[in-house]
């Protein structure tokens, strides 16, 4: 008795089996209608922080600095104040557009630096082993014994950021957010180095590595043609659920006072300026939080979204 074997047939089309990872992946990625729309909604906020300097002049018609006496505590859906006001008089709105290009800043900024500090940790003490792989790993082990907030606490403490100038204390967000970034960074770039570091060393085994080394491909090619395309779907991954960690400690140093300095606004100094005023006006603790809450959703959602789709693992 003879049997046949049915071709085996993708529920997604007989073409999908056929298309490469990364086409894969996207098109695994665009199923994936809740990741899709918080992407979406991502990149309005990003829009909106990258619109920041736009909206004095055609919307709000104020400074973030700028103070109006004679409405504080204004309550939100006023004519000249579409959010309402601080206990300085201050348009909210306008402080919450540019307390998200801080947030969004540090948070892609951190995540860069960190990848690239991570990144080539992992690589080097995966690729060498020995001595280089001992020194990396116990780094990272004793960053990691430490707890973040502390260690963040410590960190911010070594490097202050400067308080702004007056007049237009945003001019000097890049300085102040790239100091910040540093600091985030050099926190926050031992898990990616862990992740790295296993990822190479089971590719150091695989067939493709060892013809490869086999043939005389060695050093800066083969860990750039061979390792780090394969190791980058992990990066990917871990950056995009890293940005959401990043918005977090970003916001909780601003709030303890270490972060960005006022008058530049933040979304973390937005809400440590308010709890001391949370009778007067709700909004001054409800619109900053949620702004946070309703970014690093989105953030994680989409990381999410990103895992399930690139992770081979998965599939």
């Amino acid at each position: 008795m003879t049997t046949t074997t049915e071709p085996r047939v993708n529920e997604r089309g007989p073409h999908v089996l056929s298309r490469g990872y990364w086409r894969q992946s996207f098109c695994r990625f665009a199923e994936n209608r809740l990741a899709v729309g918080s992407f979406v909604v991502l990149i309005l906020f990003i829009v909106l922080a990258l619109s920041a300097p736009l909206w004095p002049t055609f919307v709000t018609h104020r400074l973030p600095e700028d103070q109006d006496l004679t409405n504080l505590f204004a309550s939100p859906l006023t004519p000249d104040h579409w959010l309402g006001t601080d206990e300085l008089g201050r348009d909210t709105l306008t402080r919450l557009v540019f307390g998200a290009r801080v947030s969004l800043v540090v948070g892609f900024l951190t995540v860069t630096l960190a990848l690239l500090i991570g990144a080539l940790a992992g690589m080097a003490a995966g690729y060498f082993g020995g001595l280089v792989d001992d020194v990396v790993m116990r780094l990272v082990d004793v960053l990691l014994s430490i707890p973040t907030i502390f260690l963040l606490i410590f960190m911010a403490s070594l490097f202050p950021l400067p308080v702004g100038p007056p007049g237009r204390p945003w001019i000097v967000l890049t300085h102040d957010a790239t100091s910040l970034s540093i600091v985030l960074a050099i926190v926050g770039w031992t898990p990616l180095a862990r992740l790295v570091r296993a990822e190479v060393l089971a590719l150091m085994r695989r067939e493709f590595v060892v013809a490869a080394r086999s043939v005389g491909v060695g050093g800066v090619r083969l860990a750039f043609t061979h390792l780090l395309p394969n190791v980058l779907p992990v990066m990917i991954v871990w950056a995009s659920l890293g940005v959401g960690f990043m918005i977090l400690a970003e916001a909780a140093l601003d709030f303890i006072g270490l972060g960005i300095q006022p008058p530049i606004p933040s979304w973390g100094n937005m809400l440590r300026n308010a709890q001391t005023y949370f009778y007067q006006s709700g909004a001054l603790v409800i619109l900053p939080g949620a702004a946070i809450v309703v970014t690093v959703v989105v953030v994680n959602i989409v990381g999410n979204g990103v895992r399930d789709a690139f992770d081979p693992r998965l599939k």
